[in-house]
């Protein structure tokens, strides 16, 4: 093959690591970066078939061109065991016809309908899907209920054990009248420690020429 020959595309989509490698600080800080798929709003088309982003997403066998093999109103239970019933019949006769005369034209008669078998197991289950979210969605709630009455719970044991620990140093605690008997102070001691330091002050203040003045004025 020369270099001008046409470079052969995988239909399979690279490796992750060959996109992680070109999210780098680098390539993100100077917009290098891969941008993200626009979004769909018309056509596509996926494992080679077309689809319309407005289609429902379980669409009807009969709007893909695939002939119904069980009637409108059934029960899928029920439905979905004879359908496993007749693919193993049809899988032995497809067996049987092999061994017997493999050059037959009904082998591809067969295949097709072991392929309208798969794809009618396929549909049915794929109608259980909404019926699986909301059942998975329900699941999570109460999952997420149960974990918060137990959180609930588990605070309400420590917080009866906090009030448990309160009471008890409150109980600890002394009486009013106790605490009142040592917190007084007798005040016969500040009464003679005043009338110490008002003589005192007295005498202090009363200097020799007060006291000649005053003799003279006796003398008089």
């Amino acid at each position: 093959m020369t270099s001008s020959d046409t470079a052969q595309v995988s239909s399979l989509p690279l490796p992750p690591v060959q996109y992680i490698n070109q999210y780098t600080d680098e390539n993100i800080r100077r917009g290098r970066a891969p941008r993200p798929p626009p979004v769909i709003h018309d056509t596509y088309s996926m494992f080679g078939n077309p689809f319309n982003a407005d289609d429902i997403i379980i669409r009807p066998l009969e709007s893909q061109g695939i002939k119904r093999l069980y009637p409108q109103h059934f029960d899928r239970r029920r439905e979905l065991r004879k359908l496993n019933h007749s693919l193993l019949v049809n899988f032995l006769d497809l067996l049987d016809l092999l061994v017997q005369c493999p050059d037959s034209s009904r082998r591809a008669e067969k295949v097709e309908d072991l392929s309208l078998l798969f794809i009618h197991i396929h549909h049915l289950l794929n109608e259980f899907r909404p019926h699986q979210a909301r059942e998975t969605l329900r699941v999570m709630m109460e999952m997420q209920r149960r974990q918060r009455i137990e959180t609930a719970q588990r605070f309400q044991k420590h917080l009866d054990k906090v009030m448990e620990i309160l009471q008890q140093a409150l109980q600890m605690l002394p009486d009013n009248s106790e605490l009142d008997s040592k917190l007084i102070i007798p005040t016969e001691l500040f009464e003679s420690m005043d009338a110490n330091k008002q003589d005192e002050s007295a005498n202090e203040s009363c200097y020799p020429l007060d006291r000649l003045m005053c003799e003279i004025v006796d003398s008089m």
